[in-house]
């Protein structure tokens, strides 16, 4: 039975913690924002003046499970792997991220 239960149930946000709010959608979106503050960030340093400051690039969106720079996982938590051999969200945020 607990198998089967939602991805944002009770029992799966205590087993993965803020990993188990996460869906696929909200991955892919994540993605999406991430894009497209690096394409501003390259508009902004292709338009600058050469006297000006190179902006600091984007911060990516903190994802669960996914670590940062500093090879700290970003929220101590590990995303949870998918049994069935389907892309876990954790592989999209590191392929798109």
């Amino acid at each position: 039975m607990i198998r089967h239960l939602p991805a944002d149930s009770a029992v799966q946000r205590e087993m993965h913690g803020e990993a188990a709010e996460w869906s696929l959608t909200d991955h892919l979106l994540a993605a999406a924002v991430d894009h497209l503050a690096a394409a501003n960030w390259m508009f902004q340093c292709v338009n600058t003046g050469e006297d000006d400051e190179t902006p600091d690039p984007p911060k990516p969106v903190p994802r669960p499970g996914v670590t940062d720079e500093d090879g700290e996982e970003q929220d101590g938590e590990s995303a949870p792997e998918n049994a069935a051999g389907a892309v876990s969200p954790s592989s999209l945020a590191r392929f798109f991220g």
